[in-house]
């Protein structure tokens, strides 16, 4: 491991190979990751209420999603003692930064979905696929 890679000496180096910073990169930019931490930052929200939001995911992928962005320090998990149980889950500032960045990603792969839509018509019809 480097230097830079063990944390004696900032900044991380993401693409050496025994770097931490890529676990979190990985949790972050994953599709369940991103989606999340997107509908985290519209709200707090209760882990049936983030499923609905974040259409597709199982709720076993979702559990495994929130305790990755939970030990990375992007979510907080507040559980209440009462009966039933009432759990929500919000960001940290850390993972409020995170996620205003992945959603300016968001907005511009959206933005630009006829250009990326016109891309692949003409890739599929170079290579006869479809």
């Amino acid at each position: 491991m480097t230097e830079r890679s063990r944390g004696e000496g900032l900044p991380f180096d993401v693409f050496a190979r025994d770097c931490p910073s890529r676990g979190t990169l990985e949790h972050v930019t994953g599709r369940w990751g991103s989606l999340t931490l997107g509908a985290l930052r519209e709200d707090t929200l209760r882990f049936n209420e983030l499923r609905r939001r974040v259409d597709g995911v199982s709720e076993k992928m979702l559990s495994q999603t929130l305790h990755a962005l939970e030990r990375d320090g992007l979510v907080v998990r507040d559980a209440r003692p009462v009966n039933p149980p009432h759990v929500e889950y919000r960001l940290t500032p850390l993972g409020v930064a995170t996620a205003d960045q992945l959603l300016a990603l968001i907005s511009l792969v959206e933005g630009r979905m006829p250009e990326v839509l016109a891309a692949r018509e003409r890739y599929d019809e170079v290579r006869g696929a479809g």
